[in-house]
């Protein structure tokens, strides 16, 4: 076996825990809103299609289903989100984003610059870059968007 780093060395274990972390932030920060960070993942993914089902959103977001319906049942209560009959298929449920929806989404991007700012605050202006450099290659390696 080739030499094995301590867990915590790992890239895997670092970007998990401070992923968690910083998703905690993220959530005490746009909990006043009535939302949390999946939410607004929600609404992020029907801001950049227009218009969506859930099954679409469901493997877009890479969750299942059901998680899917629930957030946006939440969305729909907020009126952040119309979720509508497709007329071409009335078994698919198409969402939408309405005017109260980008609102909130523009709260929520907000108030995770804010994190950001936080979080990069002990890094120089060269790592600040490096990092976003980084994390845009490696988003878009797992298919995510940048």
């Amino acid at each position: 076996m080739r030499d094995v780093k301590p867990l915590p060395g790992t890239v895997a274990f670092r970007l998990g825990t401070l992923g968690a972390i910083v998703g905690d932030r993220l959530a005490r920060k746009i909990a006043g809103y009535g939302v949390k960070p999946k939410h607004a993942g929600l609404m992020a993914a029907l801001e950049a299609g227009v218009a969506a089902s859930q099954q679409d959103l469901a493997a877009r977001m890479g969750v299942a289903p059901s998680l899917v319906v629930a957030l946006a049942d939440h969305l729909v209560d907020l009126g952040a989100i119309e979720r509508r009959r497709d007329p071409a298929d009335r078994r698919r449920q198409v969402l939408t984003l309405t005017d109260q929806g980008r609102e909130l989404l523009a709260k929520c991007a907000a108030a995770a610059q804010e994190v950001d700012e936080e979080l990069v605050a002990p890094l120089t202006p060269r790592q600040r870059a490096a990092l976003h450099d980084a994390l845009d290659v490696l988003s878009e390696n797992e298919g995510l968007p940048a």
